[in-house]
């Protein structure tokens, strides 16, 4: 239970009550929870949005459940993709190391802030209002799959320093597989048949940018597994777009 709890205080805002786990590699260990978290947060999205779409227009109503959904998260994983975005623009591993750890925002985060933001509302307006809960529900859940498995897949960037080696010394490398394994047999319950294009999406979304920061970093930080949340989840967004534009869904 220890795990469950630090695994809501760290991936949202939410004052949840009890004893969290401590120690070295805690956080990793709490991985195992980090999909619950974001199934959670989806449906009270779900709710918001539905209530919200009763007082509204359906895009001022999309607009406000993603205001909910990042102040949930207390912009965790935005300031990682700011990060990263902004590390890019180094000559070099250490001098993208040295601005991902400069508090200040740069062109590449702020732009790319933006454009995250704007490409995920038009998704989600894109998406028929009886089957936006669904999106809502999918993009958390699935987005938390991704720091799992970027640690199965790839090393940190600088081991034994940063949160993010400490979550990899903690992390078990079945966590990322058993939670896909799991997401590939339930997910049909919620999507249906298409449910393996929105699965796909969310997975090649989230290795696909964990891959290529560990390339230019060498490895994974914090912020790169921050980030990937965030593209993950962005990713899922624009395959429910997809589909809703083919009327597959």
């Amino acid at each position: 239970m220890g795990s469950l709890i630090l695994a809501f205080r760290f991936l949202t805002i939410a004052p949840v009550p009890g004893r969290e786990a401590t120690g070295a590699g805690a956080l990793g260990r709490a991985a195992w929870w980090f999909p619950v978290v974001g199934l959670v947060l989806g449906a009270a999205l779900a709710v918001a949005d539905r209530a919200l779409a009763q007082i509204f227009p359906l895009t001022l109503a999309a607009v406000l459940t993603l205001t909910l959904w990042k102040l949930a998260t207390g912009g965790l994983h935005l300031d990682g993709l700011a990060d990263c975005l902004d590390g890019l623009g180094g000559r070099d591993r250490e001098q993208r190391r040295a601005i991902m750890r400069d508090s200040r925002i740069g062109v590449f985060g702020a732009a790319g802030l933006m454009l995250c933001l704007l490409i995920g509302l038009a998704a989600l307006t894109a998406v028929p209002p009886d089957r936006r809960w669904a999106a809502l529900v999918a993009a958390p859940t699935l987005g938390r799959m991704a720091p799992a498995l970027a640690g199965a897949c790839f090393p940190a960037a600088t081991p034994g320093e940063g949160s993010g080696a400490g979550f990899l010394a903690g992390l078990s490398p079945w966590t990322g597989p058993v939670q896909l394994l799991l997401a590939v047999i339930l997910l049909p319950l919620l999507l249906g048949p298409r449910g393996g294009i929105v699965l796909g999406a969310a997975a090649l979304g989230g290795l696909g940018w964990s891959g290529l920061l560990a390339r230019r970093l060498g490895g994974l930080t914090g912020d790169v597994l921050g980030g990937a949340v965030e593209v993950s989840e962005l990713a899922v967004l624009l395959a429910f777009a997809a589909l809703a534009h083919h009327r597959w869904i």
